[in-house]
């Protein structure tokens, strides 16, 4: 009979299990090809990046923390942290890879109005189902005025952020089915100068 021997796993080796394994993102050059930066542009980005996530991924709670930095103290800038991570974290795997980081930060830094428009468009609808509802957009206008707000309305309402989004919903779902679909909200969004600026906001809050 085939003995099967036991040892006591290490501290140290617990330790290993609860931290993601060090990740290396894939080569200049490909990098460089699937976004707008240039070979150097990259290197500089990864540098800072490699400075607050040394194992190469960033996890919600250390993404939160790095967001809050760039805003005033006292800003809530949680929620909308938490949303625009979502956004990033497109596999749901709970971890933002370098390439994930740079090719959204190219898309909302170079991209085109309507790669900013589809990016927008996966912020608000939170579920991923490739509709947004009043309600995920509720949630996004509310989390843009804790961020947003105390610079811009000192006195922001609950009925302040319910009439602008039964305004924006009006205006984008254009066959009043209570819901709006990629092709609506870009549609609106293109023709519409005072959604568009609307939109702007995230080029501010990214």
């Amino acid at each position: 009979m085939k003995k099967v021997y036991f040892r006591t796993i290490q501290d140290s080796e617990l330790e290993d299990l609860e931290t993601p394994p060090r990740y290396r993102p894939g080569s200049l050059e490909s990098l460089s090809k699937a976004t707008r930066f240039t070979q150097e542009e990259i290197k500089k980005i990864y540098r800072g990046f490699k400075a607050e996530c040394p194992t190469g991924v960033v996890r919600e709670d250390t993404f939160k923390m790095i967001y809050a930095q760039f805003f005033p103290q006292g800003v809530n800038s949680s929620q909308y942290a938490h949303y625009v991570f979502n956004t990033l974290d497109q596999d749901h795997s709970g971890l933002i890879s370098f390439e994930d980081f740079v090719q959204n930060l190219s898309i909302l830094s170079r991209g085109t109005l309507e790669e900013k428009l589809r990016w927008a468009f996966s912020l608000y609808d939170i579920n991923g189902d490739g509709y947004i509802t009043r309600e995920e957009m509720t949630e996004i206008v509310s989390s843009i005025y804790d961020l947003m707000g105390k610079l811009a309305e000192p006195c922001i309402e609950d009925d302040t952020v319910k009439e602008k989004v039964d305004r924006i919903f009006q205006k984008m779902d254009k066959n009043q089915d209570g819901v709006v679909t990629l092709d609506e909200f870009l549609d609106c969004c293109k023709t519409d100068k005072d959604i568009s600026a609307s939109m702007a906001v995230f080029n501010s809050c990214m």
